[in-house]
């Protein structure tokens, strides 16, 4: 099994703590988000997890986990989101440089395979125009020159708890947001799409999609995985098969894997977080949150049987 940690919330950055203790016990509790009712033992025990895809925007305070993982010998890697947005998109992130000196220090302790660089969502508005996005994305590539190999985008998808999140910004800021994928804005997309591969690629980096229906091939954009079976192959030098997860979107890639995250958690307070419904919920789930529980938010008491698949 493949533990994804994770796509509804930032571990890393704020959950070590409870992560070390999983780890220590063996398992953990995973709640249907959808129905509470039905919960599932996961194993953590080494022999039955092939590796851990962690997600982040700052693994910093994560690192002092990391002798643990090695002592036990799990394979693991880390999708490291790296943009450079002004404050009312991303308000709580540390700032650029400390995030840029953690993604270094990160790749030089595990390599640069295993440190995925990910520019994402790609924002298009009044203050991030297609200018915007091409001098970042040059800028961050050169910081990262030799630290990563993989970089990974994807474009803002408008979701309902999203869009209220710009309607608000647009109503205080005056910010106006647009959609890459309109036809109206097919010559910005074009204009992306044929100078961010190039930009990467003068520095040994490779750029691929996530989950985007949009064929970028002509460009030199691949669509790629996040959990991504054939890397984590390449990387730990394994030889498994896994099937495609059935419960992504239609567009994602993404082989099967076990989500140790819970919604509503992480406390960045993106404006574009498809996890979070608002920081209240944040805050209010903060409260319920145990580092010695099974579950990641409350205290689940019953008894569930814990499963390696």
């Amino acid at each position: 099994m493949i533990i994804s940690a994770s796509r509804r919330t930032d571990l890393p950055a704020f959950y070590g703590q409870w992560f070390a203790n999983r780890i220590k016990a063996g398992y953990f509790y995973r709640i249907n988000p959808y129905n509470p009712k039905q919960v599932k033992g996961i194993s953590l025990l080494p022999e039955d997890v092939e590796a851990f895809v962690f997600w982040t925007k700052n693994p910093r305070p994560f690192f002092k986990q990391l002798d643990l993982l090695e002592e036990r010998g799990y394979h693991y890697l880390f999708q490291y989101t790296l943009n450079d947005y002004p404050t009312v998109f991303e308000p709580g992130v540390p700032s650029l440089s400390q995030r840029l000196d953690a993604f270094k220090e990160l790749s030089e302790r595990i390599g640069s395979k295993r440190v995925i660089w990910r520019y994402d969502p790609v924002i298009l508005s009044s203050i991030t125009p297609l200018e915007y996005h091409l001098q970042k994305v040059a800028t961050l590539a050169q910081e990262l020159s030799g630290y990563t190999e993989r970089l990974i985008i994807s474009f803002l998808d408008f979701y309902g708890k999203v869009q209220q999140n710009l309607d608000r910004i647009t109503a205080s800021q005056g910010v106006e947001f647009q959609d890459w994928l309109d036809l109206i804005n097919q010559d910005s997309l074009e204009q992306f799409a044929s100078q961010v591969p190039p930009l990467a690629k003068d520095h040994g980096i490779s750029t691929y999609t996530c989950s985007e229906a949009v064929d970028l091939h002509k460009y030199g954009i691949l669509p790629g995985s996040c959990i991504d079976g054939a890397l984590i192959n390449e990387v730990f030098r394994l030889k498994r098969s896994w099937p495609k997860d059935p419960c992504q979107r239609k567009n994602c890639r993404c082989v099967i894997s076990a989500d140790m995250g819970v919604y509503d958690t992480c406390k960045f307070g993106c404006a574009y977080c498809y996890a979070n419904t608002s920081i209240k919920a944040v805050l209010k789930n903060d409260i319920k949150h145990f580092p010695d529980s099974p579950v990641l938010i409350g205290r689940y008491q019953g008894e569930v049987k814990i499963e390696d698949t």
